[in-house]
């Protein structure tokens, strides 16, 4: 029953929710201000303008951060109004909640920054094996999203302020459980009903259309029969992949790689260490703050002056209910393991030191490194597939950096082939036919819509030339050139004949079921013989019955004040129903568990409710106006 609230919660909440997607935290909206060069206006918020160039922006950087993250996923859906819309909403929503931040001075502290940059995944995936930071992947990471670590920081701090907007309401929100009962008890009503179907399938047998009938449905319906535009192209990659196949090494920096890193190669060094805690309560006063520092400096001078009493002291005054049993030891860790500011002193000490006092956001930490762990050294022969490996990676990288200003700019100034890239990079070309607007997802690079947009460009096309170099992926450059160009056309009858027939079927067949449904219920409302409608079977949204979701939100909906209630449903291209519910009962009895369960969904519906409200509320203050048109499919937005 719990797994039905989440498959049925728009019924519950009023809202749908279609797209959700994270706050802007490394690839975010904010900063795109920087970009306002003018342009046509989409949105206001305060007064202050969102032009279109700032959604084209964003919708792009967004787009192709999900496509990084899910390479599976349709690039068309990404290409789509609804998807553009939904990007604007967000842009308007990060706006809105950036104004309310400022407004009510809500501030991210230095800390809570720290906190956060600690804990996103995407910096900690950027870490080398010895556990620091690869400064210039960072930078190049940020670089592609036009952002310097300045910049970067600067944004996540307002994203961390502007979270605490909606949050301030959604974080004391709460629903009684009577309150959650009465609406989960409606929403889980059952229902005794009893179910006729008029399928268009099984009327398919009686249409027999004409010649005539056929071409005048081919001539009313041309687009549905159309061969779209198509081209076929040639294309080069340029990317640390293809430039790794050219990497050649001597023997000598193989050897020298070795001599260099043979310990870091071999494995991560652990450490073992104990430590001493003192807490620092959250909000505690900068007065409070200096004690606990006090009482912890004459901890740390005790401890140097006899350190092997270490151990007894952290039993009697350590906070960290952990360790401080087992005087203090933390047993053996690699790094990442620790916060950065506690791995960073236990691995500067040498064994039996004791550090100085370490601050971090637990409180300060004295720390004794008590043993140390190194793996042993393994041979280079061992080592060397893996140590080749690294450096034909290593060279790759620097190679297409090297190269890619030159491969842009050869592209560019050779318009007419792709030959000299290929003699210069020693690149494979490779060739794609019948690529359409809209290819399948398995089209690799060609899947890309930047590149797509470029390759059907009035440039591509008539005059054949290159397409400039275009960023396909993290580290990857993409030109092509259109070979053969097919405009699309209207397919010959002849040629759709089967197509076309199909479909006129399908339409006529729908029709007689829907008919023939319609022309029922009025028969049996009317008190004829019921023996065509099927067994009664009592259904619910958890437990459906096989019925289908149309039958289903029908049988609910239908008003149960004067029983039996009649409901016809149409099943669109599948054909009608009929259903009568001739009972209404109440939700089944479950146990507590299960009903706990549901009570804390509900909550946090609640929840997430009450925070769209004051969103709501936030947009009517601030005089929120988009001023494009919303697509008739574009999904509610909620946070």
């Amino acid at each position: 029953m719990f797994d039905s609230i989440r498959n049925h919660k728009k019924y519950l909440m009023g809202f749908l929710m279609i797209l959700i997607i994270p706050a802007f935290v490394l690839f975010g909206v904010e900063g795109y201000s920087r970009f306002n060069e003018g342009g046509e206006v989409v949105a206001t918020v305060d007064g202050q303008e969102i032009t279109k160039l700032e959604w084209d922006r964003a919708h792009q950087n967004e787009s192709q951060r999900l496509r990084e993250a899910m390479p599976a996923l349709d690039a068309r859906l990404l290409d789509s109004e609804a998807a553009r819309y939904a990007t604007l909403e967000r842009l308007v929503r990060q706006r809105v909640l950036a104004t309310a931040a400022q407004k009510l001075n809500l501030y991210t502290s230095d800390r809570r920054l720290a906190q956060d940059l600690q804990a996103n995944e995407t910096i900690a995936s950027l870490r080398r094996p010895d556990g620091t930071l690869d400064v210039d992947a960072y930078r190049t990471l940020l670089g592609r999203q036009g952002l310097t670590p300045e910049m970067y920081e600067a944004q996540v701090r307002a994203d961390l302020s502007q979270r605490q907007v909606v949050q301030a309401i959604q974080g004391t929100s709460f629903a009684t459980t009577a309150l959650a009962n009465v609406s989960l008890n409606a929403f889980f009503e059952r229902r005794e009903v009893r179910v006729a179907q008029f399928l268009a399938q099984d009327f398919a047998a009686r249409v027999t259309p004409t010649e005539a009938e056929i071409e005048a449905f081919y001539n009313s319906n041309a687009p549905l029969f159309q061969a779209p535009e198509q081209v076929d192209v040639e294309y080069l990659v340029l990317d640390a992949a293809a430039l790794e196949q050219s990497v050649v090494l001597a023997e000598a920096d193989v050897r020298a790689y070795y001599d260099q890193n043979a310990s870091r190669l071999s494995g991560s060094e652990e450490r073992r260490a104990s430590h001493i805690l003192l807490t620092v309560p959250q909000g505690a006063s900068d007065a409070d703050k200096a004690a606990v520092r006090e009482r912890a400096a004459a901890l740390l001078e005790q401890v140097k002056g006899a350190p092997k009493t270490f151990a007894d002291v952290a039993r009697a005054e350590s906070q960290d209910p952990g360790s401080a049993p087992g005087g203090g030891d933390l047993d053996f860790f690699a790094r990442g393991a620790m916060v950065k500011s506690f791995e960073d002193a236990a691995y500067a000490l040498q064994k039996g030191d004791i550090s100085d006092l370490v601050e971090t956001e637990f409180g300060f930490h004295i720390i004794q490194l008590t043993d140390i762990k190194a793996p042993p050294l393994k041979s280079f022969e061992e080592m060397r597939v893996e140590i080749e490996k690294d450096l034909k990676r290593q060279q790759a990288q620097r190679l297409f950096a090297e190269s890619a200003e030159a491969f842009s700019n050869l592209v560019y100034e050779q318009p007419d082939s792709l030959q000299p890239a290929v003699a210069r990079f020693k690149l494979n070309l490779q060739e794609a036919k019948g690529l359409t607007r809209q290819p399948a997802q398995e089209a690799g690079v060609l899947a890309n819509p930047s590149l797509l947009e470029a390759i059907f460009s009035p440039e591509s096309i008539e005059r054949k030339r290159n397409t400039e170099a275009i960023e396909t992926g993290s580290g990857q450059l993409t030109s092509a050139r259109v070979v053969l160009h097919s405009p699309a056309r209207t397919l010959p009858l002849a040629e759709v004949r089967g197509s076309v027939q199909g479909r006129l079927v399908a339409q006529r067949s729908a029709e007689m079921a829907r008919e023939e449904g319609e022309r029922k219920l009025e028969a049996w409302k009317a008190g004829g013989d019921t023996a065509g409608l099927a067994a009664a079977v009592t259904i619910s949204r958890d437990n459906p019955q096989g019925v289908l979701p149309q039958v289903l939100a029908a049988a609910l909906s239908a008003d149960p004040k004067a029983l039996p209630a009649w409901v016809g449903v149409s099943l669109g291209g599948q054909g009608h129903a009929v259903v009568r519910v001739d009972k209404v009962l109440p939700r089944e009895a479950g146990d507590e568990q299960r009903l706990a369960q549901e009570v804390q969904q509900y909550t946090q519906w609640w929840s997430a409710a009450e925070g769209q409200a004051y969103y709501d509320m936030l947009k009517e203050r601030f005089k929120v106006r988009i001023l494009v048109p919303e697509p008739a499919d574009a999904p509610v937005l909620t946070r």
